[in-house]
């Protein structure tokens, strides 16, 4: 019997992720952000009385893919930032991560904006003190070592987060302006890294 109930838990946890990694590339890797618990489940190649079991409702499953999409990426960028490693190399895996995640999912960060301009916050403030606090000890060092010029962990973040999510949040404008498809544009992306990296420093 026990094996039976590991069985039907594993087969449940696998139904539970199909769906909901189906809905996120739906949603924010093709920018469907209306599409229908029927159409997720076409795609899915499930029952559409499964995602109501399992998420209640079609708006509950996008509020659920979308908040383990945040905390994946802040958990991400938390381990980059405290990493063994040069604060430059931490610049450079932060850009390579978001930048990828950019490409896989380029409705992910438009969507974020929109949720942003409605007032969410996704980090608390004394964690963002925290991360502030640790880039500008980071940034001294740079200036003491004399590969940054002075600035402040505010301006810095701003530069950098500017110069890998605008072209991201920009994308459909910028690919019907250029008249670009998908791979021109992921390929202008993937060669935005060392532009930044030139950018933030010497």
């Amino acid at each position: 019997m026990s094996n039976i109930i590991v069985e039907y838990k594993y087969m449940k946890d696998q139904t539970e992720e199909l769906i909901k990694n189906t809905a996120k590339k739906m949603f924010f890797g093709e920018g469907k952000f209306n599409a229908t618990t029927q159409e997720i489940a076409d795609e899915a190649q499930v029952n559409r009385t499964l995602i109501n079991y399992y998420f209640r409702s079609r708006n509950n499953l996008f509020e659920i893919v979308f908040e383990e999409a945040m905390k994946q990426q802040h958990e991400k960028s938390d381990s980059i930032l405290y990493s063994n490693v040069s604060f430059k190399e931490k610049i450079s895996n932060y850009i390579d991560y978001t930048l990828g995640v950019a490409m896989e999912y380029p409705y992910l960060e438009i969507y974020l904006v929109t949720q942003i301009n409605q007032g969410c916050i996704y980090k608390d403030n004394d964690q963002m003190d925290d991360i502030i606090s640790f880039i500008d000890k980071e940034l001294k060092k740079e200036v003491e070592n004399g590969t940054m010029k002075p600035i402040s962990p505010f301006q810095f973040i701003l530069n950098l987060v500017s110069l890998v999510s605008f072209p991201a949040s920009m994308r459909p404008i910028f690919q019907e302006s250029f008249k670009l498809n998908d791979q021109q544009y992921n390929t202008i992306l993937s060669e935005r890294k060392e532009v930044i990296i030139n950018t933030l420093f010497k």
